[in-house]
């Protein structure tokens, strides 16, 4: 396993801080490249009500950014939506690793649930 340098716990929050962010389980049904950009593709995200469009940067992290298409993850989805290479952004994949100049790994929930779902 890879080491990292661990970085200092952040200063502390309180719990009303933390139940602002809306964390939901999804499945990329589908990753569309975005071909004028040499990291970013689109994710179609599929959150039981309803299908997101979400950017993310993986393109340079994976071999084949279609390998994570059927798989569910954990997403931001109260983010204010952000135009990126002309497409409307709708949230954030929540990885693992990116901060801490890894390659990401998603993160996922230990058996199948229910699109839509909240972590909390």
């Amino acid at each position: 396993m890879e080491k990292i340098k661990i970085a200092p716990i952040k200063p502390t929050i309180n719990f009303g801080d933390l139940d602002k962010i809306d964390i939901r389980i999804g499945t990329i049904e589908k990753v569309e490249d975005m071909k004028d950009s040499d990291k970013l593709v689109k994710l179609i995200v599929n959150l039981g009500d309803h299908k997101r469009n979400i950017i993310v940067g993986m393109k340079k992290e994976r071999q084949d950014p279609k390998e994570v298409e059927g798989k569910q993850a954990l997403f931001v989805v109260n983010l204010e939506p952000r135009k990126m290479m002309g497409e409307l952004s709708e949230g954030m994949l929540f990885d693992i690793g990116y901060s801490d100049k890894i390659i990401p790994v998603l993160a996922t929930p230990e058996k199948p649930i229910p699109n839509g779902s909240r972590a909390g």
